[in-house]
């Protein structure tokens, strides 16, 4: 039996009009404007070494500065927002590796409902924790994307609980989306974005910003070697699923690129560049040196693709710093490699 809670965590525009035809300009404006006091406008910090080595202005977009140390609270928050009081009333339920877990629950904190995460076995304490700070209620299941999602079905079923996907959603990824209207009205002369890549709601609403705003600008995925869902799926013209993926990057390791995140990116994202693990270990050690940043992998792939010159960037350019939760001793083992 279908519960409400599983209709509405199902509803999505397929039979009606297009995803990328859903995520407007409006909607995109209307969603920052929902996540005024909740998500931060984080800023743009310009790389000036490494803009001097490539030739280009470079600039990060630190959205570890986000309450939960991740872009993940603005398609979150948006989502729950949006989801009907008597539904949201019963609590909701996710599926993560940890950020967008955090993100759910901080969101369902805030508007005074219960949260429920299904998270890897293997998932890193500090995420864990983050999630259980917010009052998030923490389940695991095994450690593919595939058990985490069978489990947290069967929870909803069973708690009427409301599911927030983490990409799967035209909120979640409307509400990511306002990451991408920010670098636009801060640095309207940007020629390219690099975006880290999951399950592909943050580039799938950065792309939407794009499409809407500027449509020159080069929108470029960026993915570990061994976790290279979106060049599959660009290839394929349809997203793919890959037999394994494994990277340091482990809020990158969906095996799958979404099919609404994939629905709204096709045509404005061209390109998908793969980094290395020692890549991906340079640009953490090099954020922490250059800037001071302290970013998680998942969040240094940008820089790493730029770094090694996997990626030759035209014009102004923004590298998308997607989270900093990462453990301190890894952390330390990283930076003094």
């Amino acid at each position: 039996m279908t519960s409400a809670a599983d209709r509405w965590a199902d509803r999505s525009p397929r039979a009606g009009p297009s995803p990328r035809a859903a995520v407007t300009l409006e909607a995109l404006r209307g969603a920052a404007r929902g996540l005024e006091g909740v998500a931060v406008h984080t800023p743009l910090r310009d790389m000036p070494a490494l803009g001097a080595r490539l030739g280009v202005p470079v600039a990060a977009k630190c959205e570890h500065l986000q309450p939960i140390g991740a872009f993940k609270i603005r398609g979150a928050y948006t989502a729950v927002s949006r989801i009907p009081a008597e539904l949201r009333a019963r609590g909701v339920i996710t599926y993560s590796s940890g950020n967008h877990g955090q993100a759910v629950a901080l969101a369902a904190r805030l508007l005074g409902t219960h949260a429920v995460v299904v998270m890897p076995e293997r998932a890193p304490a500090i995420k864990v924790e983050g999630v259980k700070r917010q009052g998030g209620e923490v389940v695991l299941a095994g450690n593919s994307s595939a058990e985490r999602y069978a489990r947290a079905l069967d929870l909803a079923e069973q708690r009427g609980l409301a599911m927030v996907p983490p990409y799967e959603s035209l909120d979640v990824i409307t509400g990511q989306g306002t990451c991408g209207l920010e670098i636009l009205d801060d640095r309207p002369g940007v020629e390219t974005i690099l975006v880290p890549v999951g399950g592909g709601g943050l580039i799938a609403g950065i792309a939407a910003a794009v499409a809407a705003i500027k449509p020159s600008v080069r929108v470029v995925g960026v993915q570990p070697v061994a976790a290279a869902k979106l060049a599959r799926a660009l290839e394929a013209g349809r997203p793919t699923e890959l037999e394994l993926a494994a990277s340091l990057a482990d809020g990158l390791l969906p095996l799958s690129i979404g099919e609404l995140p994939f629905a709204v990116l096709f045509g404005v994202v061209r390109e998908a560049v793969q980094v290395s693990e020692d890549e991906i270990v340079a640009a953490v050690r090099y954020l922490y040196d250059e800037l001071q940043l302290v970013t998680e992998p998942s969040g240094a792939v940008t820089t790493a693709a730029l770094l090694s010159g996997r990626i030759q960037p035209t014009g102004s350019t923004v590298v998308v710093v997607s989270g900093g939760n990462v453990d301190p001793d890894l952390f330390h083992h990283l930076v003094n490699r």
